[in-house]
């Protein structure tokens, strides 16, 4: 869909206004700093990772974002508007809508019933309903099990739910925290083919990987976070080919 990889990082965002940034944020818990000094961008129509180790600060950034988490300190700009302080609920409104780390699906509740959830800040019913259809042709998994309660489906049906309910939201950013966790090799291609698919269809991605090959492979533009650190940044295809980068999240 787009060119990026073709393109120099100081290019990536030439005549485009960003849709998030990120400023210098700062996010602890109590005494213990998560992020620090996270400055990032993102740009309509982009797929970017963030990656890193665990405890690296990546869903924690995510969750800033959402705004389920403050700020010591920094800001997050949504479309020109900073956002942070924001409750998560408004964030939602506001077009960013996220599937959490873990799926955090309502087990006991049918698929469609989860779906439904997702649109909890709609009112336009005739495209809560079209969503509802893009998101079923994009997993017809869930299609053959709308009636099924949500827990006795397999871990991959459930991600597919969690990214299904996120997208109801109608988002212009989607957040998608470890898409791939805990799933067999097929169904993380799977996944990682319909977020490229959920990119064609007009809807921003950010997304959270350990799985950092399968993320660069898709994504336009990565940050690779250490300790709460940004270690480095770039085009996804140039961080690939990064001996540095491959030897310590590629597996060499």
């Amino acid at each position: 869909m787009t060119s990026l990889e073709k393109q120099s990082p100081t290019a990536r965002g030439a005549g485009r206004e960003p849709i998030l940034e990120l400023r210098d944020l700062h996010v602890s818990y109590g005494s213990i700093a998560a992020v620090q000094g996270l400055s990032a961008t993102v740009y309509p129509g982009e797929i970017v990772t963030l990656i890193g180790s665990n405890g690296a600060g990546k869903s924690t950034t995510l969750r800033t974002i959402s705004g389920l988490l403050r700020p010591k300190s920094g800001e997050v700009v949504f479309n020109g508007r900073k956002i942070n302080g924001i409750p998560g609920h408004e964030v939602v409104k506001l077009g960013i809508c996220q599937s959490p780390e873990g799926r955090k699906i309502f087990q006991r509740m049918s698929v469609s019933e989860n779906l439904e959830l997702g649109a909890f800040t709609r009112n336009d019913t005739a495209k809560i309903a079209e969503d509802r259809e893009r998101v079923l042709d994009l997993f017809p998994r869930l299609r053959e099990r709308i009636n099924q309660k949500a827990g006795t489906m397999s871990g991959g049906e459930q991600q597919m739910l969690a990214v299904g309910r996120a997208l109801l939201g109608n988002p212009k950013l989607l957040l998608l925290d470890e898409p791939s966790m805990g799933l067999a090799p097929v169904l993380v291609d799977l996944i990682f083919e319909t977020i490229q698919t959920i990119r064609e269809q007009g809807t921003t991605v950010l997304v959270v990987e350990q799985n950092a090959l399968a993320a660069l492979e898709i994504a336009d533009y990565a940050y690779v976070l250490e300790s709460g650190h940004l270690a480095t940044e770039g085009l996804a295809a140039d961080l690939l080919d990064d001996d540095s980068v491959a030897a310590a999240y590629l597996g060499g």
